[in-house]
């Protein structure tokens, strides 16, 4: 029998699963088990860390994502609050946020792609504690405060004291974060931006990337906070460019806050680019802050109604009661493709193993098993998700698409999948599933997407044979109205920029059109 090497195969997932039915039960259960325990959310960052094996001892996933009432975003009092399943769909699709956090929503915005941003959230971002994450910048930027509760009590944390080394926090192994909390920018005296570069357009860790946020009285600056990432160790603040922008109009000190950004970065040699480039991105990616917040125009490149990917008729999941996963014989029940369906061995398995090994739904395929490639993407309750990172305890109750379930009942294929046949969109057929299943969720949320809605939609979606050209004509081909679609033009180099292009990304650095 064929067998993979031992650097291919994944270490397995913890052995037990439960979905709690309150908050107050996932403290007392990582009350109970400590380190053996981790609770999971989104899980974007930590399914990729136990399947690496960089999670050791772990026993057990407690999965919280079930659980009503903590997806909400609050305004009140110049105050905004985002509770602990509030993912980086949720912030891109509430409104409010363009003008009382829009540094939040931008790096949001650049956090992978839709189908990931469905399940990833801000908590999970902050909690994994990467110097690459977005949305820990624009909430430092912001002056976040970070509020962790156990069975002990509740206390509160300032974002910038959250952080004590690369990929370490002062959260204790039975705290949750159940909340965090920013004064609200206006746009007007306080205002704020983020902008990143990456090696891609979508699915890619910072190069580089800055938040900066301002306080103005009579046009000069009164504060002024600058957050780096992928620097240094942890996300950084440079004091030198507070100091030398205070009391004066940003344009007048654009050139000193800029280099002492420079001055304050202490960048590696990694994957992702040089030291030496590193240290002069910083300096175009600051210049492109400050000319967009003296300009006004911080908000101008945000996308016309970014696409979620989520059905405009997804079903609410009901609360539960607490479900757990001890070992192989437990089962796993869900409505999969409109029919009930349950199956064993759900223990220790993501979402699209339970698929493929338990429920014989093959369609979904394995591309790169760490939400990069898109070709394991399902409809979960309603929303494009990449399979292999969902525990599949989390299927238990839900609603679940796979490409099996796209056509309709009485024969014939969805319009999309008739589409891809007639512009000869299916090519090598690999990656085909997950692109029928983006496109299916984008066109199901909007009826005639524009050419950067589709762009947006198809971006977590990877096409080995390059075809993304008859893939978009597809999808143009399947909506409501080809004809007005049709007159958009389409930027199909937008979608092929999902490969990376380093010539590219370098001559963007030079010219500072870094983005």
């Amino acid at each position: 029998m064929f067998q993979l090497h031992p650097v291919q195969q994944a270490f397995p997932l913890p052995p037990r699963f439960v979905a709690p039915g309150s908050l107050s039960e996932a403290a007392d259960l990582l009350s109970a088990h400590g380190a053996a325990a981790r609770l999971i959310a989104g899980g974007t960052d930590l399914m990729l860390e136990l399947s690496r094996g960089a999670r050791s001892g772990v026993e057990l996933l407690i999965d919280i994502s079930g659980l009503p009432g903590l997806d909400q975003i609050s305004y009140d009092g110049g105050k905004v609050s985002l509770g602990p399943l509030v993912t980086h769909a949720d912030v891109i699709a509430s409104v409010p946020m363009l003008t009382a956090g829009l540094p939040l929503a931008q790096a949001c915005l650049e956090v992978g792609s839709p189908p990931l941003r469905n399940r990833a959230t801000v908590v999970g971002n902050i909690v994994t504690a990467s110097p690459a994450n977005d949305t820990i910048s624009a909430l430092v930027a912001l002056g976040a405060d970070v509020t962790v509760s156990s069975a002990r009590g509740e206390r509160t944390v300032p974002i910038t004291e959250f952080f004590t080394g690369f990929r370490q926090t002062v959260l204790e192994s039975d705290e949750i974060v159940t909340a965090v909390r920013f004064d609200a920018t206006d746009g007007v005296n306080r205002l704020g931006v983020f902008v990143k570069l990456g090696l891609r357009r979508a699915q890619a860790i910072s190069v580089v990337h800055a938040a900066v946020v301002a306080d103005t009285e009579g046009g000069r600056v009164a504060d002024l906070v600058v957050a780096l990432g992928s620097v240094a160790p942890t996300i950084i603040t440079v004091p030198e460019a507070t100091e030398l922008a205070r009391g004066r109009e940003l344009t007048e000190a654009a050139g000193d806050i800029v280099t002492a950004a420079r001055r304050a970065a202490t960048p590696i040699d990694d994957i992702r680019g040089s030291a030496e480039y590193r240290s002069h991105a910083v300096g175009v990616v600051m210049d492109r802050a400050i000319a967009a917040l003296a300009s006004g125009t911080a908000a101008d490149r945000w996308p016309h109604e970014p696409p979620r990917l989520v059905s405009a008729a997804a079903p609410e999941r009901a609360a539960s009661a607490s479900t757990a996963l001890d070992g192989p014989d437990d089962v796993v029940t869900a409505t999969v493709n409109g029919e009930r369906r349950s199956a064993a061995n759900a223990s220790g398995k993501t979402l699209m193993d339970w698929l493929r090994d338990d429920l014989g739904l093959t369609g979904t395929k394995e591309g790169c098993a760490e939400g990069e490639c898109g070709a394991c993407t399902v409809h979960l309750d309603g929303a494009a998700v990449f399979s292999c990172l969902v525990p599949a305890g989390r299927a238990d109750g839900a609603t679940i698409t796979t490409v099996e379930g796209v056509a309709a009942p009485a024969g014939g294929l969805h319009p999309f999948q008739q589409a891809m046949v007639d512009t000869g969109g299916a090519q090598c057929g690999f990656c085909t599933p997950g692109f029928v299943m983006s496109a299916v969720a984008l066109l199901d949320e909007i009826s005639e997407p524009t050419s950067e809605q589709i762009t947006i939609g198809l971006s977590g979606n990877l096409c080995r044979c390059t075809g993304y050209c008859s893939i978009i004509e597809a999808v143009q081909a399947a909506s409501v109205d080809t004809g007005a679609v049709q007159a958009a033009s389409v930027d199909t180099g937008a979608v092929q920029a999902a490969s990376v292009d380093t010539d590219a990304v370098e001559e963007a650095a030079d010219t500072g059109a870094a983005s």
